[in-house]
């Protein structure tokens, strides 16, 4: 049996905070209750990168993050701790931004098909004429070389700061003898570029004629093929040297998705690490789960996440936020469905026309409209990807609908299926690692900035036309969760969220107050507004979820929100003039008096219920099912945004000393502070790593009285988890009955318990939530001898 972690807390390692820095934070990582660090990925990547997952060189550990001698001292430190260590992978791809920086990738520039690494990057070589396209010049080459901005050195072509390698014998001597009095030649560089393995050519024909995979659309990650034996290997040697020395304990895989064979390459790892502990990220679409045969703990906890949000979602408050979004629009709102089809269709159209002309390419006989067929099979798949022959049904349920709604295409859908079909045709392959491709963009990073009536809904796996779900419908998703998966892992935070779980927590009380913030934008569109309303709702979400936030935080939000989004601006062809009055609307919340007033008040008016959220959202998380996760920074409130604003620095002084003071026996208030969350945070993770025989089962409490809807409680085996949802709702019933829980009871086992946050012992059958949650909204309950300090209340 692999060593497990009981709970994780994700350190993001670059330049800036290096190994030897996360070595230092050891000891608070113990304190707080963390059992294993874990770390964002570690081997050489592209010079400057704050996220490392583009690498550059697998056989070393960065010398910027701390290079080995990094990683042994933070080994030895977490050891003496007595924490473990889970290290993120990214076996799909690597950084070609800087070719010299990579020598895997130079290699194949400089040899090409005879290069030693020709298999491992997967390059269709036949389009290409034998050579690699390489996207990175602003204009045609014929106008680059006019221009003189390509040049001929050192035994490299040079455009600007790029740097290609020459083909051995690809220059002449006659050659050499122009270039060392004018290197920038337009003649003889033409001359010379034609000679290479690689071919440089516009950035605006990337998207239609690359003839290599990438990770997405991201030109700069190169995909590898780790299928083939040898590749894996070599892209493995330091990880798994890593794992079998016991530097670290376990791997996260980044993206299995994009593999070409992610239940083999699972297989293949799992025999190289003697069954290690591994995590995959892998994104499940609602009802969707993962396949029970993969050599794998579980995900990441996308899907755990979009259930914790999702229960502190007023249902009530849907139809009138949909209401609010059709009069934004002046129109209907589109079905999801039908939105992410037309997000889904343009990304296969646009930035992916390429792999769809690839695959295109494998049919072994293209007919008319083909590469049109598998465009839209490619839009109508409803998951990421299958992995035939398991999830052939997905197939068929994407030429159903393929077929629905584009009938004229019948004949070659047929045609196409026939090969998609089959699992060991290299299209039906390569259709499982696009469809992914397509999902990802036109989805998460289309269709999520479009579809605004309550933001906390749009965020990773998360499907946003399911609004909320019922305390049953939890307990059902915490229980099967225990049952199927429970050393998977539950996070609230990641890298890759859209808004940090804080920011969710606070925008989800608007399903409480639709009428209320139907009229707080209103009025902040009377006086500023972006001249799109759907984005004016999305915009002012953000800036009351993340207040206070900076002016520069801000202003990077709402141009990526709308660029991203690509209906009244985008990345390629940005427009000026709604651009200019997006930001506009930004400055009004610093610099309009009555904007900045009317933003406060509303603010102060939601603040204490989106903390109520919060803590309840992160002890469910801490104390339930799975292995939770502690994004860096989050034990206190975490209102990061896009990234990289979620990969800010974090005060880790602030944090020893809150916690210093905590554990004098300080009890703090539910205030801006965030001491409240430090105090929950530490003292679940304590007790799940000190007590683990209190969380061996999952059942859930019987609540009576006229507000159990807005108590979630239940039973980890011993130690019990209460919170409060709905807040909103709850105190206006406090405000009418003068009581917010009146008679609700919490019904359990008789005896003594304390809760651990506070310390207060209570007894018998019956207990008052009132009493209960007098000093906080949540509650988190245990035998005696877990809090040596208790009081009788």
């Amino acid at each position: 049996m692999p060593k497990r972690p009981v709970s994780t807390y994700r350190l993001q390692i670059r330049a800036a905070f290096d190994l030897d820095a996360a070595a230092q934070l050891a000891p608070y990582l113990r304190d707080l209750g963390a059992d294993w660090a874990y770390l964002s990925p570690l081997l050489a990547s592209t010079e400057g990168s704050d996220h490392g997952y583009d690498v550059v060189d697998p056989s070393r550990v960065d010398d910027a993050r701390g290079g080995p001698e990094g990683l042994d001292a933070f080994s030895k430190a977490a050891r003496s701790a007595g924490l473990g260590i889970l290290v993120d992978i990214v076996p799909n791809h690597m950084g070609v931004a800087d070719a010299a920086q990579n020598p895997w990738w130079w290699d194949l520039l400089a040899t090409g098909r005879e290069s030693r690494y020709a298999a491992a990057f997967d390059v269709d070589w036949e389009v290409g004429g034998g050579r690699v396209r390489l996207p990175v010049l602003g204009t045609s080459f014929e106008q680059a070389a006019d221009a003189g901005e390509l040049r001929v050195e050192a035994d490299e072509l040079r455009y600007f700061d790029h740097r290609f390698p020459l083909a051995q014998g690809s220059v002449t001597a006659d050659e050499r003898a122009v270039l060392a009095s004018d290197p920038t030649d337009a003649s003889t560089v033409r001359a010379v570029h034609e000679r290479q393995h690689y071919e440089l050519m516009h950035w605006e024909r990337e998207a239609a004629e690359l003839n290599y995979r990438r990770f997405f659309a991201v030109s700069s990650l190169a995909g590898i093929r780790v299928e083939d034996p040898a590749v894996f290997d070599e892209a493995h040697a330091e990880i798994v040297r890593w794992v079998r020395s016991g530097l670290v304990d376990g791997l996260r895989i980044d993206h299995p998705d994009g593999l070409a064979d992610p239940v083999g390459y699972l297989d293949r790892l799992a025999e190289k690490t003697n069954g290690a502990y591994v995590l995959v990220e892998k994104i499940l679409e609602h009802g969707e789960r993962l396949p029970q045969y993969w050599e794998t703990e579980g995900t990441t906890g996308y899907d755990a996440m979009g259930d914790i949000d999702r229960v502190f979602v007023d249902p009530a408050g849907e139809s009138a936020l949909d209401a609010l979004d059709e009069d934004l629009r002046g129109s209907a709102v589109p079905p999801w469905q039908d939105l992410i089809h037309d997000t889904k269709r343009v990304i296969a159209d646009t930035i992916l026309r390429s792999e769809v002309l690839r695959l295109n390419r494998l049919l072994d006989e293209p007919i008319d409209g083909s590469d049109d067929a598998i465009a839209e099979l490619l839009t109508c798949f409803p998951v990421y990807r299958s992995y035939l022959p398991d999830g052939a049904g997905y197939l068929v349920q994407a030429a159903d609908d393929a077929r629905r709604r584009r009938p004229e295409l019948t004949d070659a859908i047929d045609h196409v299926l026939v090969r998609l079909a089959d699992p060991g045709h290299p299209m039906a392959v390569r259709f499982q690692q696009t469809s992914g491709m397509v999902m990802a963009k036109g989805v998460e990073d289309t269709a999520f900035y479009r579809y605004t009536r309550l933001g906390s809904l749009t965020e990773v796996g998360g499907d946003p036309s399911v609004f909320a779900l019922d305390v049953d419908g939890f307990h059902d998703a915490q229980a099967r969760r225990l049952a199927e998966r429970p050393a998977a892992m539950t996070a609230l935070s990641t890298h890759d969220t859209k808004r940090g779980e804080d920011v969710r927590a606070r925008i989800a009380v608007l399903a409480e107050l639709p009428g209320e913030w139907a009229e707080f934008l209103r009025s902040m569109r009377d006086v500023v507004t972006s001249g799109h309303g759907p984005f004016d709702n999305l915009l002012w979400q953000a800036i009351v979820g993340a207040w206070p936030a900076s002016r520069e935080r801000l202003h990077a939000y709402a141009e990526k929100a709308a660029r991203e989004a690509g209906e009244a601006t985008g990345w390629l062809a940005p427009e000026a003039a709604f651009e200019a009055s997006m930001h506009a609307v930004v400055d009004a919340a610093f610099d309009d008096q009555r904007v900045a007033e009317r933003l406060a008040s509303f603010v102060a008016s939601v603040e204490q219920f989106g903390w109520s959220n919060s803590l309840g959202a992160k002890l469910l998380q801490l104390t339930g099912p799975g292995v939770p996760d502690v994004y860096q920074g989050s034990e206190l409130w975490e209102q990061s945004l896009v990234d990289p604003d979620n990969r800010r620095a974090v005060d880790f002084a602030e944090r020893r000393d809150l916690l210093a003071r905590l554990d004098g026996g300080w009890l703090p208030d539910v205030d801006a502070s965030a001491a409240a969350k430090l105090l929950v945070t530490s003292r679940a993770l304590r007790l799940r790593r000190d007590r683990p025989e209190l969380f061996t089962r999952y059942v859930p409490m019987t609540v009576t009285g006229s507000a159990l809807d807005h108590l979630i409680a239940f039973d980890r085996g011993g130690a019990v988890t209460v919170a409060t949802r709905l807040p909103a709702r709850l105190a206006r019933r406090a405000a009418r009955d003068g009581s917010p829980w009146g008679d609700t009871e919490l019904l359990r086992h008789a005896g003594p318990t304390v809760d651990v946050l506070t310390g207060r012992v209570f007894e018998g059958h019956r207990l008052p939530v009132a009493r209960l949650l007098e000093r906080y909204p949540v509650a988190l309950l245990a035998p005696l001898d877990a809090y040596p300090g208790r009081q009788v209340p």
